[in-house]
């Protein structure tokens, strides 16, 4: 195994808790009917998502249009910040992801306090969002991004699950494991964009778990208990690892997930969960220290699998 066991728990558990999360929060966003009449006096079927901060879905936007559309804002995001990787603009970068943090993390807290019927829920999201946003970003505490990592996704999620059918998301997941096959084994450009995030930026968008070996938790030790060892261990560099899951393999099956409860219903969406974290967690044991892997393949077989024995309930 690549790590410990106790790491792999750890990230197993924030994975599963992030995707509950999503079936919860989608569920609050499912698509509401109601009748309406027009000025000509005819009966129309209004269907609304109560999304906030103008996020609704755009009408006359087909499934396939939506995946055409991911598919292009996948490839141009990734080119950007290959180059804005070489032209080393991180603060442009960090307020880029500060607003993508404080957006989803508003829609989610919405759903929650739109469920409870609190008055200006919107509002008070947005302003509990913002600091959150601030600290992930900009103070770099690993409480706060694992916790708000938990309620990122679901809100991106939320905004996605209502542009697409469970076909299209299908396909899109196949693309997003053939893309990171690609970007890990053959380009290896996803480990620099890692390594980037977390050396350059001071952030990364997923999971974090920094770790330490045996020696290291020894030297931290005694330099607890001695001052001399204390002061020589502020002149060294400690070799930290990390354990990391990306966002992507976080959002994608929770996309599936999420089109699943609104076209199945919640125990087919559960199945959806119960695959991919079965197959991240047959990715860990198997995975081997010293080499990466793409998770987004191992998820996408997990949950296609889940999707068939769905279908057949």
């Amino acid at each position: 195994m690549k790590h410990n066991i106790k790491i792999i728990a750890i990230l197993l558990t924030m994975f599963l808790v992030s995707q509950l999360i999503g079936i919860f929060i989608i569920g609050i966003y499912s698509p509401q009917v109601s009748q309406v009449i027009d000025d000509e006096g005819n009966l129309l079927n209004v269907t609304s998502y109560n999304l906030p901060y103008g996020m609704e879905p755009p009408e006359g936007v087909s499934p396939a249009g939506t995946l055409i559309s991911i598919a292009i804002a996948i490839a141009i995001a990734v080119v950007v910040i290959l180059l804005l990787m070489k032209f080393k603009v991180e603060l442009f970068l960090r307020l880029w992801f500060f607003a993508v943090v404080t957006l989803a993390l508003a829609i989610s807290l919405n759903a929650i306090f739109f469920k409870f019927q609190l008055p200006s829920a919107a509002i008070i999201a947005i302003a509990i969002a913002l600091p959150l946003a601030f600290i992930k970003i900009f103070k770099r505490n690993i409480i706060v991004h694992n916790i708000t990592e938990l309620a990122i996704y679901p809100g991106i999620a939320a905004i996605f699950v209502p542009l697409l059918n469970i076909w299209t998301v299908v396909l899109l997941l196949i693309l997003i494991s053939i893309y990171d096959m690609y970007a890990v084994w053959k380009a290896g450009f996803m480990q620099k964009m890692a390594q980037y995030h977390i050396e350059k930026l001071r952030l990364f968008p997923g999971f974090f778990l920094p770790t330490l070996g045996k020696k290291q938790k020894a030297m931290m030790k005694d330099a607890k208990t001695s001052p001399s060892k204390a002061k020589k261990l502020k002149d060294k560099k400690i070799k930290v690892n990390v354990a990391i899951l990306g966002g992507g393999d976080v959002v994608f099956p929770m996309i599936l997930a999420g089109v699943v409860l609104n076209t199945l219903g919640l125990l087919p969406a559960l199945i959806i969960v119960a695959g991919a974290t079965a197959a991240l967690a047959t990715l860990f044991y198997y995975s081997k220290k010293g080499k990466s892997y793409p998770a987004m393949p191992f998820i996408t077989i997990g949950s296609l699998i889940a999707l068939g024995i769905a279908f057949l309930i």
